[in-house]
């Protein structure tokens, strides 16, 4: 592959990173309907009562998290900026989210006591309650904070997954649920990558630009791209039996404190034994000028863990379906546990 190219490939094949334990062993209607894919943000944020900001615990079916937000700041004639949340959930699901609206000065520049600051605030948010009603989507809570809520505050994720119309072997399904409860390759999703990996062909034309800028968009397909390099690594790793153990070469008395991850490349390097970094260097070699564009737009080099860990993790079949309940970390991706173990069977 030369750096002329980096697409004349089949995009969605190349996503279809090698499995830990092998072939999927079982088909199924995965999200025939949103509420298949039920996931609860999971927040031990202790909201102050009082501040700028008004925080909404709201539960939304079939919307994304940029849209829902973008919404909310037209209807209160709001810049984009001023609502915040902590993370993207998916759009084909139901799910539950904090969302924060910076609703400064409680809309008057006029003094109050604290008595009338505090009437007049709930005034407001009543008001602003008011203006969002979306179609389905339900205000669950609401609390003041003081900080506007950013990416990565929450602890995680709470899945609640059906598969309908399971077709495979029960003892090989069993067999791989015990295998995907204890871990996972912690790849990022294809929903990462756009549809048809999309953001991919807009992040290899961004990085060819002489200046590069984050930010928007930019910021999206910088992100993928530094997500694909990633699950690059992770992949060969994968390929080569060691995703969950030191590198052929690594002293195991020397080296056996250190966290198993991977590079999120940019600027700088981390403190990893040397072989981790000829592995990597040696797996995105053919990627010289993506890593070169990535370093010098203004992104830190940060590690990611190759391995993935369900926590609560249970698998019930009700009939012909199998409902899996588990909780993940920030930034991990449901997908990456499903794809060891079905097939998405089309809907007849």
């Amino acid at each position: 592959m030369t750096s002329d190219s980096y697409f004349s490939f089949d995009v969605p094949a190349d996503l279809n990173f090698p499995r830990a334990y092998g072939e999927a062993v079982c088909t199924a209607l995965v999200r025939a309907e949103p509420e298949d894919f039920q996931v609860d943000e999971i927040m031990a944020l202790d909201f102050d009562g009082s501040g700028e900001h008004l925080c909404l615990l709201m539960r939304k079916r079939n919307q994304n998290t940029r849209w829902l937000a973008a919404e909310i700041a037209s209807r209160l004639d709001l810049p984009e900026s001023a609502v915040g949340y902590c993370g993207l959930k998916d759009r084909r699901a139901v799910t539950t989210q904090w969302f924060s609206i910076h609703l400064p000065n409680h809309g008057s520049a006029t003094p109050y006591t604290s008595e009338h600051a505090s009437h007049h605030q709930a005034t407001q948010d009543k008001r602003v309650l008011q203006k969002l009603h979306f179609d389905e989507c339900e205000i669950l809570a609401s609390h003041r904070h003081g900080k506007k809520l950013r990416r990565g505050m929450h602890t995680g994720n709470r899945f609640k997954l059906r598969l309908k119309q399971v077709v495979g072997d029960r003892g090989a399904i069993q067999q791989r649920l015990e295998q995907i409860a204890q871990r996972v390759p912690n790849y990022f999703g294809e929903q990462r990558f756009g549809i048809d990996g999309q953001n991919l062909v807009h992040a290899d034309k961004l990085l060819r630009k002489t200046r590069v800028r984050g930010g928007g968009r930019n910021g999206i397909y910088l992100s993928a791209a530094r997500s694909y390099l990633f699950n690059q690594i992770l992949a060969a790793r994968v390929a080569q039996h060691c995703w969950t153990t030191l590198l052929p070469g690594q002293n195991p008395d020397l080296d056996r404190n250190i966290n198993l991850d991977g590079a999120l490349w940019g600027r700088g390097r981390a403190s990893v034994p040397a072989q981790v970094e000829r592995f990597e260097s040696e797996v995105l070699a053919t990627w010289a000028d993506w890593l070169t564009s990535l370093e010098h737009c203004g992104l830190s080099q940060q590690r990611r863990a190759l391995v993935l860990e369900a926590q609560n993790f249970e698998a019930l079949w009700e009939g012909g379906d199998l409902v899996l309940n588990f909780e993940l970390p920030v930034g991990a991706y449901a997908t990456a546990l499903l794809r060891e173990l079905v097939v998405a069977r089309a809907a007849p």
